[in-house]
């Protein structure tokens, strides 16, 4: 068999297939006037009459398709109504399972005007910009039952705090909007994200407002609390939790260092500071935090100024079991979510709304494109942790 051949046999397979679905999708319709007239057609009697047929068309997984439904007038209670069939409803030209995949190939990274170009030659012309638009809307129902959800049964231990900026259009203009998220760690380690919300900052006000909306949801006063240096995010905590533990995140920490040397002592600072933080010992590790401090007063006061600021919030990971140092000693978990949401609105450039981002960002974990794995350690959870001469 050669490869035209081969070629029109394969287009001619899937016209038998579209003529068969065609065939199945008007028996259905015809049906369901059936029911709704109490009568078959050519039959006396009912409650209506047919009113001839109307062409539509119908976008499924298999490719356009014409058809031709029937129409009717149903008398019900006094009053003639035209039939509307609940199968195929007016204005509907697409199926569940293709909107499924317009809004699956937008979340895999491609922009609304690409989604047309990429579905076309399988699809046909029928799904324009305006289409994946609506199709996307399928998703806002969704997104605001995630929004309102219940998390008093999540079991909620372990708490990541962390703020990231994107562009977003608010009417005409383009602003820096920050994206408030928090993620919460199960009794069984697994990690799930439990808020997302655009924000003008991370003033206390607004992580307040974050933190607020979470204890109204069912989620109790956490064992600790992961945050970056945000002194707005730091004080809400302590105000409505006033006894959980922080642990300041380490990455974002040594960013701080090096930005208050001067950058010929940025591979000397790093290595200092990540034989401390992956010391493999409660012991070691609080022995090398004062050879730190030691060493830096003496030749950059300001990484050593820096270091100190955090206090022992920086080191509240050694206050639970080794298997946990891993997952307690920063937000990365949230970083590579960031990460992944940038690579992915890096086609778009500046999105339509603020709502939009936190909505697109909830989309990426829902529709299972970004994967959130059980921390490690979580076989440990519920020990209590202990205290230690932190300060010494």
């Amino acid at each position: 068999m050669n490869e035209s051949t081969s070629v029109s046999l394969f287009t001619s397979l899937e016209e038998v297939v579209r003529s068969h679905v065609r065939d199945f999708i008007e028996q259905i319709v015809e049906d369901e006037l059936t029911v709704q007239l109490e009568r078959a057609r050519y039959e006396r009697g009912g409650i209506g009459y047919r009113n001839g047929h109307r062409e539509r068309t119908l976008v499924t997984t298999f490719g356009k398709i014409e058809l031709d439904v029937p129409r009717g007038r149903v008398q019900r209670d006094g009053a003639v109504t035209e039939f509307r069939s609940s199968i195929l409803p007016k204005g509907k030209k697409l199926t569940k399972n293709v909107e499924a995949l317009v809004v699956a190939t937008y979340l895999c990274g491609v922009s609304t005007r690409r989604c047309k170009v990429a579905l076309t030659q399988a699809l046909g012309p029928n799904v324009s910009r305006s289409a994946v638009s609506r199709c996307l809307a399928t998703l806002k129902p969704q997104w605001d039952a995630w929004q309102a959800r219940d998390l008093s049964q999540d079991g909620i231990v372990r708490l990541m705090l962390d703020g990231f900026v994107v562009k977003a259009r608010l009417g005409k203009q383009t602003f820096r909007i920050s994206v408030l998220c928090a993620m919460g760690v199960t009794r069984d380690g697994q990690k799930i994200v439990l808020s997302l919300k655009g924000m003008g900052g991370e003033s206390k006000e607004a992580w307040r407002e974050v933190l607020d909306d979470l204890a109204a949801r069912g989620v109790k006063q956490p064992q600790v609390c992961i945050i970056d240096g945000s002194k707005g995010l730091r004080a809400a905590v302590a105000e409505l939790w006033p006894e959980t533990l922080v642990q300041r995140c380490t990455v974002h920490k040594e960013r701080n260092l090096l930005a208050a040397a001067p950058e010929p002592l940025h591979e000397e600072i790093k290595a200092d500071y990540r034989e401390l933080m992956y010391a493999p010992s409660v012991e070691e590790a609080l022995n090398l935090r004062s050879q730190f401090v030691d060493k830096w007063k003496a030749r950059c006061p300001q990484v050593a100024k820096s270091f100190e600021e955090a206090g022992d919030e920086l080191f509240t990971f050694l206050r639970f079991p080794p298997t946990q140092w891993k997952s307690l000693r920063t937000t990365n978990a949230i970083e590579r979510l960031n990460e992944e949401f940038r690579r992915r609105v890096k086609v778009q450039g500046v999105q339509p709304s603020s709502e939009s981002v936190c909505m697109l960002f909830w989309a990426l974990v829902a529709s299972g494109a970004t994967i959130l794995r059980r921390v490690t350690g979580w076989d440990t959870l519920s020990e209590k942790p202990k205290e230690l001469p932190l300060a010494a």
